[in-house]
């Protein structure tokens, strides 16, 4: 796998482009960390990416709201 060992991380991809690129990295073969505002919509597509065989992390964050992201910690 091409991505094998390495970390992809996506902020919106819960859904639509950032969703097909989360799981497009974990089909490559990387670990996938994504983040977005959509709780329901992050878990599914956790779910798609752990069906596949892949590792990946939900995290919720809005990444055009500065205050919120500035205190994250994964």
């Amino acid at each position: 796998m091409i991505l094998q060992d390495k970390v992809a991380l996506v902020t919106g991809g819960t859904t639509g482009i950032g969703r097909a690129t989360v799981i497009a990295f974990g089909a490559a073969g990387a670990k996938v960390v994504f983040s977005g505002r959509r709780d329901a919509e992050g878990e599914k597509t956790a779910k798609l990416i752990h069906e596949t065989g892949a590792e990946c992390l939900y995290v919720h964050s809005d990444a055009s709201n500065e205050e919120e992201i500035q205190g994250k910690r994964i």
